[in-house]
C-alpha cells in the first residue's frame, strides 16, 4: 500500500490505528519485563554496560517518556558529547564529539537508516523514522566504529532499540500537545505500541506508529520568512515474529513512513524575493532476519531493503529533485567461543546505494556497491581485564579496499572503578553527489551553485580515547579524554565569483589534516529530599592543521544538568539546562566571526493517576530564548517557549 500526498489536505497515514483491537489485554500485566543493563553496539554482542569495550551513553524509554520528544534530536539532547547542530534551513543533525553530523551512521535495531543527507541538500529525514513509544533504548557509542559498522560510523553510532513482542499483550498509547509563546510553531503527537503472541510460543507480532506535526513559525523580523518549517509526519511498522524452536528467531518486518516539510524563505540571488517550498518525503523498509542460538554459538543473517523518495515544490523558481534513494543490504556474523578465553565474531556485509536525480549527472542516477569482510576477537584476560581487537576491510567501487582496526581495553580496578582506553580508525567514502564530475546544482536557496569532485578521497579518522569510570552507591562520575586526528576532511570552498551572491560558485575539497580533541566529565548524585543531580560538560580543542585555524560551528564548550525531584512515587519533577557555548562561524586568520552562547532551562511534570494512566506536562524554553536575537549568523533557531501536556496509556 502507498500513501499518495494530496495537495489540497494535510497528509496523515495512521498506521497505528490498527493497534486499537489488541488494547484489551490485562491491565494488570503493565509493562513488559525490564531489559538488564547490556547493550549490543560496541560488539555486536550482548555485553554488560560497565564491560563494554566504548564510551557508551544510554536513553531508556523512561527518561524519554519524561519530556516531549519528536524526533532523535530532541531524544539525544542532553547526552554527553552530542551536539544538536545547524544543517541548514532552521533544520538540525546529530554531532558526536565535533564531528560533522554526516559522520554519525544512524541504525535500528542494528539496521542501516538510507543517510538522505548524502544526496538532499539540509535532509533531517532520518530523524523521525522511529515513533517514541516503539523505542525501549537508545545506544549512543562515541569514536569510529567503522570496524563493524563500515562507512558513516566515523563519529560514531547512534542505536535505536525497539521493543519486541513477549509472550502476552503489552503496550501504550500516549498524545502529547504544544502551545508555543505568541510566533506560531504549535506541536501535536499521537502514537502507540502494542506486541504480543499470535500463536503463543511460536508466533508474534509487534505494531507501532506516530502521527506528528508542528505549526508554520514566522520569522518575527520577517514574517514572510520562516522562523521553524510546518511538518506533518506518520510512520509506523509491523514485525512478525517466527520461534519454530528454542534456537531460532525469524523477524519479517515492513515500515513506512511519510513527511511533508513547508517553508518560506527569500531567495538570495540578484534579485530577491519570497517563496514557498514544500518537501513530500517517502520511505518505506523491507527487512528479514534470522537469529540462531546453536550451543557452539550464535548467528544473525539479514537482508533490508530500503527506499527513500522526496519531491519538491515551489511557489516560483525551479523546484529541486526529485530524489529517490535505494539502499540493499545484505549482512550477517556468526559468533563463537574459542580456547574458552576469547569469543571471535566473523561478519561480511554487501551494500548497494542507488540514487535516481537529475542533477547527479546527465543519466540522472549514479550507484555505488559496498562489499565488507570484518572480524572481531573478544579477549578475557583474567577476572579484571578484558581486552576487544577487530578489523574491518570494506571494498568500494572508487577506492578498492579501505581497513578499519580497532583495540579496546577495559580494567575493573574493583568494583566501583573501571579504567577504559581504546584506539581505533575509521573512514567515510564520499557520497556518490560529492563525486561526481557532472553534478551541479543551486543551494542556499540560489546563493551559491554547488558541483561535484572525482578527486576527493576517503575521510579517514584515527581516535584514541583513556576514561576512568568510578560508580559508588549515591553517585558517580567518569572523565574521558580523547582525541580525534581526521585526513582529508571535506567541507565546502568557493572556486569562482567568491562572494557574489547568485553567480558564487563552490566545490568539495579535502582538508589535509584537522584534530579534534576535547574532555568529557559525567556525573550523578542523590541528594536528601528525593532530589538527583545529574550533569556533564563537554571540551573541545579543534584545529584545522593545514592553515592553524579552528574548526568552524563546533562549540568549544557545551554542557547539561537534570535536577530531579520525586516527592512520591507516583510523581516526578525534573529541571533541565542546556547550554551550547560560544563558536567559531567564518575562521580566519586573526580569529573570524563567532556566535555567542546560550543556555535553554525547561521543566518537565509527570503524575501516574492510575496503575495505567500517566499524565505530564511542562515549558520548554522557559526563558523564550531566541537565537536571532543574539546574532544574525545562526543556520538555525531554537523553538521558543513551548508549554506542553501529554497523557499515557498502557496495558
Amino acid at each position: 500500500m502507498r500513501c499518495r500526498f494530496s495537495r489540497s489536505r494535510r497528509h496523515v497515514c495512521l498506521f497505528f490505528v490498527a493497534m486499537a483491537p489488541v488494547a484489551t489485554g490485562d491491565a494488570r500485566a503493565q509493562e513488559s519485563e525490564e531489559l538488564p543493563p547490556v547493550v549490543v553496539s560496541a560488539t555486536t554482542t550482548e555485553r554488560k554496560l560497565r564491560d563494554a569495550p566504548a564510551t557508551i551513553s544510554v536513553v531508556t524509554r523512561d527518561q524519554l517518556s519524561r519530556r516531549p520528544v519528536q524526533d532523535l534530536s530532541d531524544a539525544l539532547r542532553g547526552t554527553p558529547g552530542i551536539t544538536i547542530s545547524g544543517i541548514g534551513l532552521n533544520r538540525r543533525g546529530i554531532s558526536i564529539r565535533g564531528m560533522p553530523s554526516e559522520h554519525t551512521l544512524i541504525l535500528v535495531d542494528g539496521k542501516r537508516i538510507n543517510t538522505a543527507g548524502s544526496a538532499i541538500a539540509h535532509a533531517d529525514y532520518d530523524l523521525n523514522w522511529i515513533p517514541v513509544e516503539a523505542i525501549e533504548r537508545i545506544e549512543v557509542v562515541r569514536g569510529p566504529m567503522s570496524s563493524l559498522y563500515g562507512s558513516e560510523a566515523l563519529g560514531g553510532v547512534v542505536n535505536v532499540i525497539t521493543r519486541r513482542a513477549t509472550d502476552a499483550w503489552h503496550g501504550s498509547l500516549s498524545g502529547i500537545g504544544g502551545l508555543q509563546h505568541r510566533r506560531g510553531g504549535d506541536t501535536y503527537q499521537f502514537g502507540g505500541y502494542a506486541g504480543g503472541p499470535l500463536v503463543p510460543g511460536r508466533l508474534a507480532l509487534s505494531l507501532y506508529g506516530e502521527a506528528s506535526g508542528r505549526q508554520l513559525a514566522p520569522d518575527p523580523t520577517e514574517p514572510r520568512r520562516s522562523e521553524l518549517e510546518k511538518r506533518d509526519s506518520a510512520s509506523g511498522k509491523a514485525v512478525l515474529t517466527w520461534t519454530p524452536d528454542a534456537a531460532q528467531r525469524i523477524d519479517l518486518g515492513y515500515g513506512y513512513g511519510v513527511d511533508r516539510r513547508m517553508y518560506k524563505l527569500q531567495s538570495e540571488g540578484t534579485v530577491q524575493s519570497f517563496y514557498k517550498s514544500t518537501d513530500d518525503v517517502e520511505r518505506q523498509q523491507f527487512s528479514l532476519t534470522h537469529q540462531g542460538d546453536w550451543g557452539w554459538g550464535s548467528s544473525t543473517l539479514r537482508a533490508y531493503h530500503s527506499t527513500l523518495y522526496r519531491e519538491n515544490r515551489r511557489s516560483q523558481g525551479t523546484p529541486s529533485g526529485p530524489h529517490r534513494l535505494t539502499d540493499d543490504v545484505v549482512d550477517g556474523h556468526l559468533t563463537f567461543g574459542l580456547l574458552g578465553w576469547n569469543r571471535i565474531t566473523l561478519g561480511g556485509e554487501w551494500r548497494q546505494e542507488r540514487l535516481k536525480d537529475s542533477t547527479v549527472n546527465r543519466r540522472g542516477r549514479a550507484q555505488a556497491t559496498h562489499n565488507a569482510l570484518f572480524l572481531q576477537d573478544e579477549i578475557t584476560l583474567g577476572s579484571d581485564w578484558s581486552l576487544v581487537v577487530g578489523n574491518r576491510l570494506d571494498h568500494h567501487d572508487a577506492f578498492g579496499w579501505q581497513n578499519s582496526p580497532r583495540a579496546y581495553l577495559v580494567h575493573h580496578w574493583n568494583d566501583a572503578l573501571t579504567l577504559r582506553a581504546g584506539i581505533g580508525r575509521g573512514f567515510k567514502a564520499p557520497t556518490l553527489k560529492q563525486l561526481s564530475p557532472e553534478y551541479s546544482a543551486i543551494a542556499a536557496a540560489g546563493r551559491f551553485t554547488i558541483v561535484g569532485n572525482p578527486d576527493l578521497r576517503p575521510e579517514i579518522n584515527t581516535s584514541y580515547e583513556l576514561s576512568a569510570d568510578y560508580q559508588a552507591a549515591t553517585w558517580s562520575l567518569r572523565a574521558t579524554v580523547f582525541q580525534n586526528d581526521l585526513k582529508n576532511l571535506i567541507q565546502t570552498v568557493c572556486v569562482r565569483f567568491c562572494g557574489i551572491r547568485g553567480r558564487e560558485v563552490r566545490t568539495y575539497q579535502n582538508i589535509e589534516k584537522a584534530r579534534i580533541r576535547g574532555v568529557e566529565l559525567t556525573g550523578g548524585i542523590s541528594l536528601p529530599w528525593q532530589l538527583r543531580l545529574d550533569a556533564n560538560y563537554t571540551f573541545l580543542d579543534t584545529k584545522n592543521r593545514t592553515t592553524g585555524q579552528e574548526l568552524p560551528e563546533r562549540p568549544r564548550h557545551g554542557g547539561n544538568v537534570t535536577l530531579g525531584w520525586t516527592p512520591r512515587e507516583d510523581t516526578t519533577v525534573q529541571l533541565r539546562g542546556d547550554y551550547v557555548g560560544r563558536q567559531i562561524v567564518y575562521p580566519t586568520a586573526t580569529g573570524g566571526r563567532r556566535l555567542p552562547g546560550y543556555t535553554l532551562w525547561s521543566i518537565d511534570l509527570s503524575h501516574r493517576l492510575t496503575d495505567t494512566v500517566t499524565v505530564r506536562g511542562g515549558v520548554q524554553n522557559i526563558a523564550n530564548e531566541r537565537l536571532a536575537e543574539k546574532s544574525s549568523l545562526f543556520t538555525y533557531a531554537e523553538p521558543g517557549r513551548l508549554y506542553w501536556v501529554g497523557l499515557n496509556y498502557r496495558f
